[in-house]
């Protein structure tokens, strides 16, 4: 009879259903593991890569506060040495501008005990031709009084008066000569002085322009000073990659459908003219 193929298909339709309900339901299980293990697995990932950056950020500025103190370090060396050259330079100048000093004290000594030596020396020669003049004049004086003498004694008259006349004349002469000789070694030695002294001003003039400038010392070299320290920001926190949601699949469907199988079954197999089963 019809009722029973549909109970049968009923049976075997709510088998299928139930079967089907469970299978979705291990689906739906096995999604929703694999859902929880990518959010574990993202997680994970998620805290290595925070794990990193926050190490990686503490090592960088480690080595930037580590470098920034030895460039400290190296610029107070830098400045210590340089300030130390500045030093041992002025001392140096100063040395050097001493013996400069001294020697331009020397020289001029120098050149004023040339100078003078110089000026005793002329003035020995000058003395000198005085006194050779003054033997020669008195020389001179002698020879003509005793020629006087000698005319005065062996001439008389007129030729005494012309011999007595040429005595003075050749004394006269003599004289002129003397004196002329005389002013032109004075003017000699006038020149040779002046010479001397021009000479002594020249050489004076060269040790002045030998003499070093008097050293300053230099304004001192400026501290060390570090720029502003960099600003760190700390890392952004990375958070786990989103796991899309599983697309569960509906447990009671399959069930349902089975259900409404069956009473599709029951219906078909119902003859609602005569209120009965079909026979066939």
């Amino acid at each position: 009879m019809a009722w029973i193929g549909a109970t049968i298909g009923a049976v075997v339709g709510i088998g299928q259903g139930i079967l089907g309900s469970s299978q979705a339901s291990a689906q739906n299980d096995e999604l929703k593991r694999q859902y929880e293990e990518q959010k574990k697995i993202n997680q994970k990932q998620a805290d290595i890569t925070n794990a990193y950056l926050k190490e990686s950020h503490a090592a960088e500025k480690k080595d930037y506060f580590a470098a920034r103190e030895f460039q400290w370090d190296v610029a107070v060396e830098n400045w210590q040495y340089e300030t130390e050259i500045q030093d041992f330079r002025y001392l140096q100048d100063v040395k050097r501008y001493k013996q400069s000093a001294e020697n331009y004290v020397n020289q001029l000594t120098f050149n004023s005990i040339g100078a003078q030596m110089a000026y005793e020396s002329q003035q020995a020669q000058f003395d000198e031709l005085l006194a050779s003049q003054a033997f020669e004049g008195q020389a001179n004086l002698v020879e003509n009084l005793q020629n006087q003498g000698r005319v005065a004694l062996t001439q008389a008259g007129a030729s005494r008066t012309k011999a007595l006349q040429t005595t003075l004349a050749e004394q006269g002469r003599n004289a002129a000569i003397m004196a002329e000789s005389l002013r032109s070694g004075a003017q000699e030695s006038m020149r040779n002085m002046r010479e001397i002294g021009l000479q002594k001003y020249g050489a004076d003039l060269q040790a002045t322009a030998n003499l070093m400038i008097r050293p300053e010392r230099l304004p001192g070299i400026p501290q060390p000073r570090m720029g502003p320290e960099r600003t760190f920001v700390e890392p952004a926190e990375v958070l786990p990659g989103a796991v899309p949601p599983p697309q569960y699949a509906n447990t009671m469907m399959p069930l349902v459908s089975s259900i409404s199988s069956a009473a599709t079954g029951f219906v078909n197999a119902w003859d609602f003219k005569t209120g009965k089963w079909k026979t066939t």
